[in-house]
């Protein structure tokens, strides 16, 4: 019998390829006797408001199918409250979901509100204006990056999308000098992006930007690329995937606020939603939101 009686799950219709999501759904939960209810997404707020709803309504736990975007919105109504956010991974990258060990499998994924093998990790999120922040917030070529990377190319190539976005990005990559105020510390730096991440992971096991990037370590991770030119950004993919953080062109710091003014202002994105212009203020939220993981072996 499920330790999870009462489950409102919250599903994206355009998120990840064409599958029986509620067939496969029912095989899992009704054999556990989980009294489930679905909410299907129609327009950006929807997600969050559903789980707002599901809060309001005391259910044990909160499931959510669809890309990190989706993921993200939910999310937003969760923080600081005792209920957990099952991840039902059907987007492109499904970063958190990778970083955080949740079975890519959908029927597996449910299987974890189903079981006594699986725990509620706690986890910071950071928080950028009044937008919440699970895996990164970013300007220029980052963000850039995001905004070439159309749900129709991604729902085609996956996430050779956003590398194809990525080559056109660096065509003719925006420089911009960013002032940074970090936990009170003043800094200048000039740069083609400037990135404040929470999650460090790139969608596959074991890649981070940096290494030692903790999503439980009370800190947000602020790092600016330096150059545009691609032997820089082929060091950087180089640091990553051997793990070296040795990148040249790469600077790292850690802080609890972070205020950054970008010179030109810059469009910003958080966790894949294009939001306003800079400046922006971010700051970390301690072990705010409760994620169903599988229990550690």
């Amino acid at each position: 019998m499920s330790i999870y009686r009462h489950v409102h799950v919250i599903i994206n219709p355009a998120s990840g390829p064409d599958r029986p999501v509620l067939g496969i759904l029912n095989s899992i939960f009704h054999p556990a006797d989980v009294d489930w209810d679905v909410f299907v997404t129609k327009k950006a707020g929807d997600a969050r408001r559903y789980a707002l709803e599901a809060v309001a309504h005391g259910v044990d736990a909160v499931a959510v199918y669809g890309g990190d975007g989706t993921v993200n919105e939910a999310a937003s109504g969760l923080v600081g409250t005792d209920v957990p956010l099952a991840i039902l991974p059907g987007g492109t990258g499904n970063v958190l979901s990778v970083e955080l060990g949740i079975p890519g499998d959908l029927a597996e994924a449910c299987a974890l509100l189903c079981n006594n093998r699986s725990s509620v990790c706690k986890i910071d999120v950071g928080q950028v204006g009044s937008a919440y922040c699970l895996l990164s917030a970013s300007v220029g070529f980052a963000t850039a990056v995001i905004q070439g990377a159309d749900r129709a190319t991604k729902q085609r190539l996956g996430t050779l999308a956003y590398v194809l976005a990525g080559l056109q990005a660096l065509r003719d990559p925006a420089m911009a000098r960013y002032h940074l105020t970090l936990d009170g510390k003043q800094i200048e730096r000039e740069g083609i992006t400037c990135m404040i991440i929470n999650s460090g992971h790139l969608g596959q096991a074991g890649w981070k930007i940096v290494p030692g990037i903790d999503l439980h370590d009370g800190l947000l991770d602020v790092i600016v690329i330096r150059r545009g030119d691609l032997g820089s950004m082929l060091s950087v993919a180089a640091s990553v995937v051997t793990r070296s953080g040795s990148a040249h062109s790469l600077q790292h710091w850690q802080a609890r606020e972070i205020d950054l003014v970008a010179d030109p202002p810059q469009t910003v994105q958080v966790d894949g939603e294009i939001l306003d212009k800079t400046p922006i203020t971010a700051r970390v939220l301690p072990n705010a939101l409760g994620i169903l993981v599988p229990k550690e072996a």
